[in-house]
């Protein structure tokens, strides 16, 4: 069965693009922790990230480097953050995530809601600083 994940990549579900290429898919949290939370995802299905090959690993790390670059210009913060947890969804995944603070990426904090023309606005925004 696939996941969301796979599904989302497929179009299969709509997604907030931000970037793809052939090994990787980026795309905004739904329910995110700040404006900008992105998910990066490896295109094959793997629960685990680190069941990915070390190959796999390097593309779907320099991949979530260059989205964190475009975020970092799209979206006023200070740093952005990195978490792999891996328990929401089994199809590996790192969360990008704008900061402000160090306290801001704690998974317990409540979600910031954004409307779908905010969603829109953001990914277009983080899309276009991509390269």
């Amino acid at each position: 069965m696939s996941t969301i994940f796979s599904k989302i990549i497929a179009g299969e579900i709509p997604s907030y693009k931000i970037a793809e290429d052939d090994e990787n898919y980026a795309f905004l949290d739904i329910n995110p922790l700040a404006a900008g939370h992105t998910l990066v995802v490896p295109k094959i299905e793997t629960d685990y990230i680190f069941d990915l090959s070390p190959e796999r690993i390097a593309s779907l790390t320099r991949f979530a480097q260059r989205v964190a670059r475009a975020q970092k210009e799209a979206i006023d913060c200070v740093r952005i953050g990195v978490a792999v947890l891996g328990f929401d969804v089994p199809h590996a995944h790192i969360h990008l995530v704008p900061l402000q603070t160090e306290a801001q990426l704690n998974f317990s904090n409540p979600r910031v809601k954004l409307s779908e023309d905010e969603f829109r606005k953001i990914a277009a925004r983080i899309a276009a600083k991509f390269c």
